[in-house]
């Protein structure tokens, strides 16, 4: 007992000392310059209490405890900066137009939320859910091609001083997915699926890095060709489905009250629709039959055939993903990539 009850102790400082330390280097790594391209990203709500929607209950627990503590200390240390935005209005022009144009908003007198979307984060079961509670979709389940335009509320599209009220007073949330998890499913969906990205950055992309490239149709883009597109492509021109979320969001700007993640997105989308107070009949939708998921597996594969200099050199345009998610650098050691 006495054992266990020193480990317990000893859990919170441990983490702590490491999570100053992971604030530190970053914050080190952009006084060097190194992040100088880099916009900002935000905070998390302290972990509440249990809470029950369709009958299903989900605790908090001490994992989830300390992930949100990590993300909201290394948010508070960033954003804490001088150099920082302390909202939209403080932000280049371009860099405002990206998170307007990111932030969705509810005006429902019951709801009043504002989402930030971001792509390849289950952002198309989100637009549902907002249809339905502003009336404009019967239900979660409807099937069929989702629209991404119509029938959305978009920040961007207001006044000042409409977008500054809603910024202040409504409930703000953004759903965050491990960076190379996020690029992978990004890269399998628009050169494997979609025609239209294979032929507007596919071909361009064969035609760049590679010999003899000029006859690609765009649908045969290695996934090392894809991460050398993204190293030399500049942040703020990347398409929205691999710009890095911190520039989608910018959470120094925008002071997010909730920030769910990926790999638990049920309970997180729980947790918002319960703090909404959405009707009990909608429900997160369940993820569409056709959907292939990127799983550990698969991410791995690519990952170790992949040219390490390459992720390497990679990595500090996501950099704050990483580091203010609390997602882990990827392991591309030669002992692993042997497993």
């Amino acid at each position: 007992r006495s054992r266990g009850a020193a480990g317990a102790a000893l859990l919170p400082s441990m983490l702590m000392f490491g999570v100053i330390l992971a604030s530190s280097g970053l914050l080190l790594m952009i006084q060097r310059g190194i992040l100088a391209q880099v916009g900002p990203p935000p905070p998390h709500p302290p972990a509440g209490p249990p809470f029950r929607r369709g009958g299903r209950e989900s605790p908090a627990g001490l994992e989830l405890e300390v992930l949100r503590d990590t993300r909201n200390r290394t948010i508070r240390a960033l954003c804490g900066q001088r150099s920082m935005p302390r909202s939209v209005w403080d932000l280049p022009a371009g860099q405002r137009r990206t998170v307007l144009r990111h932030l969705l908003v509810s005006d429902n007198d019951k709801y009043r939320f504002l989402y930030c979307y971001v792509p390849k984060v289950a952002c198309s079961n989100w637009k549902r859910i907002l249809k339905v509670l502003d009336g404009a979709l019967e239900s979660v389940d409807v099937q069929g091609k989702m629209d991404h335009k119509s029938d959305l509320v978009f920040l961007g599209d207001m006044k000042p001083e409409e977008i500054s009220y809603r910024l202040k007073h409504y409930y703000k949330f953004v759903f965050v997915r491990s960076p190379m998890e996020r690029l992978l499913s990004a890269y399998r969906n628009k050169f494997g699926e979609i025609k239209e990205y294979q032929q507007k950055y596919g071909v361009e992309i064969v035609r760049r890095y590679r010999k003899n490239g000029g006859n690609s149709a765009g649908n045969d883009v290695t996934f090392e060709e894809f991460l050398q597109y993204l190293l030399d492509e500049d942040v703020e021109r990347m398409n929205e489905h691999w710009m890095p979320i911190y520039n989608l969001c910018q959470p120094c700007a925008v002071r997010y009250d909730f920030i769910g993640s990926y790999e638990r997105l049920r309970d997180d989308a729980d947790h918002v629709l319960e703090h909404i107070q959405a009707p009990s009949f909608i429900r997160f939708p369940e993820r569409q039959a056709w959907y292939k998921p990127v799983t550990a597996q698969t991410l791995h594969y690519y990952l170790c055939n992949t040219q390490r200099r390459l992720i390497r050199e990679l990595l500090p345009k996501y950099i704050l993903d990483f580091s203010l998610f609390a997602y882990p650098l990827p392991n591309i050691t030669s002992e692993f990539c042997r497993q």
